[in-house]
């Protein structure tokens, strides 16, 4: 199944059947919201809004673990997530869109992990986004035109305020080319869970390093937020099909991430941990099952 995870306009897309929103249940606490489970193009998807419907969650307060856990819960086998970004880089301009391919994660407020005490395990982050969802994305982007670029670091700062100029300039001499407050540590905890993940990258503004920053205007802003998001909807249709038809998922590498990562001896596990962890961690906890 493919689950969608963004902001509050793309799950208006053409095209959708069955559609019905349903109660996200996790061990985790309260999703960010009800998710909107639907068919696109033959296609089963699953739409969480990362803010909930209305924007009312801030980036610092969203409950990542269960949006995660509860997307995995549902079926979701694949995860693509659509983010508006500022840009660090000239020529990467408003309506850019960034398939990007690594993170720098500069968060510091935020669970970062399903595993801890009891019941430790540590998965590899060295290329953090699905490279075969990349593809699929960037393939369709091509095909409807749309302004894209393949492959990018998103610098995920803390938040709420926008970075200082100083902190802008120092992102850009460590060649960030994007930067947001949302995919981390959301692509860890897709990790985590096994599913691949991938992220679209929507630039709505230069951030402060640009001398034109100061002059943009709320309403420029808004209006490439509305043309990000229409274009987001025409891809997010385009590229259901292509993956769900993809019968080399199931071989992904992202799909046995945490086949050698626990560490914890079994004798050792915490038990309740245990629990919470079966349907992000059932594959490898639970084999038999």
């Amino acid at each position: 199944m493919l689950g969608i995870i963004g902001g509050s306009g793309v799950y208006h897309i053409e095209g959708l059947e069955n559609a019905r929103w349903v109660k996200a249940e996790s061990v985790f606490g309260e999703p960010s919201d009800e998710v909107l489970l639907a068919e696109l193009a033959g296609q089963s998807i699953a739409f969480l809004p990362r803010h909930g419907r209305g924007h009312r969650i801030s980036p610092s307060d969203i409950n990542f673990r269960a949006n995660i856990d509860a997307l995995k819960r549902l079926g979701v086998t694949d995860i693509i997530s659509v983010s508006a970004v500022g840009s660090l880089r000239e020529d990467m301009p408003p309506g850019t869109f960034v398939i990007v391919d690594q993170f720098i994660d500069r968060t510091f407020d935020r669970e970062k992990s399903f595993f801890g005490t009891g019941l430790v395990a540590h998965v590899s982050m060295a290329h953090p986004v699905c490279n075969r969802l990349g593809d699929h994305l960037f393939a369709a982007a091509e095909r409807l035109g749309i302004p894209v670029v393949r492959g990018g670091t998103y610098l995920v700062m803390e938040g709420m305020q926008f970075s200082s100029l100083a902190e802008s300039e120092l992102y850009r001499s460590w060649r960030c080319d994007v930067i947001g407050m949302t995919n981390m540590p959301e692509a860890k905890l897709a990790r985590e869970a096994e599913i691949c993940y991938a992220t679209v990258a929507m630039v709505t503004d230069f951030d402060c390093w640009h001398p034109d920053h100061d002059h943009v205007t709320v309403d420029a802003i808004v209006k490439v937020l509305l043309e990000n998001a229409d274009k987001a909807r025409a891809l997010m249709k385009e590229v259901a099909s292509p993956v769900h038809s993809d019968t080399a998922g199931d071989a992904c590498a992202c799909r046995s991430a945490l086949q050698y990562a626990i560490i914890t001896a079994p004798e050792a596990r915490d038990a309740a941990i245990l629990e919470k962890l079966s349907a992000v961690a059932g594959r490898v906890l639970n084999p038999e099952s």
